[in-house]
């Protein structure tokens, strides 16, 4: 006869194993970290070198713009908390208008990127104009195609939420969608502070 005891720690450790999708995703995470560090490495040797940095004629990096896209970029990540926190509470319709809210603001923070690119290329600072600007467009770029990506993702989850897909107890696509969202938005402000100021 099987203890009492015995099977809560079973139960306990069935609570506490990973999931497969989740262990892969956190692996493509590590990857992707060892990647943006040896960007970010190769970027600091650079800027760091007795040469001038930024080299001069270079246009003025938009610091205000850019902040107030961090800035948004952070809110999505809270929305996404709080998201998740409403879905395990049952609470479908502010969960899905969280979601929703998310994906906006990933969106919107793209879009603005996209602007200051075509507004910084107007004024001269191209991939190939120089390493400022080709370490400047391959970092930023980078994180940019990942935020893509977690907007497609958000997107995703969110029309597989309309559909019923998840609930309080079944929700792993949403929990592997913000754990890759809060890498993008965690790595954005690192950037932000070492390529702006």
């Amino acid at each position: 006869m099987v203890s009492k005891a015995a099977v809560m720690t079973q139960k306990l450790k069935a609570d506490r194993k990973i999931e497969p999708a989740m262990l892969g995703l956190l692996l493509f995470i590590v990857v992707e970290i060892m990647f943006f560090a040896g960007l970010i490495s190769a970027f600091l040797v650079f800027r760091l070198s007795p040469v001038q940095w930024p080299p001069a004629g270079q246009p003025r990096l938009p610091i205000e713009v850019t902040a107030i896209n961090t800035v948004v970029l952070l809110l999505s990540g809270f929305t996404f908390y709080k998201a998740i926190k409403v879905l395990r509470e049952g609470k479908k319709g502010l969960y899905l208008s969280l979601l929703s809210f998310t994906a906006l603001l990933g969106i919107l923070f793209l879009t603005t990127q996209g602007y200051e690119w075509i507004q910084l290329v107007k004024f001269g600072l191209s991939v190939s104009s120089n390493v400022y600007g080709g370490f400047f467009y391959a970092l930023v770029g980078m994180h940019g195609f990942h935020v893509f990506g977690g907007v497609l993702a958000l997107l995703w989850v969110l029309v597989r939420s309309l559909m019923g897909a998840y609930s309080p107890k079944h929700h792993l696509g949403v929990d592997l969608c913000r754990t890759y969202w809060f890498f993008v938005v965690g790595l954005w402000p690192i950037l932000f502070v070492l390529i702006y100021f």
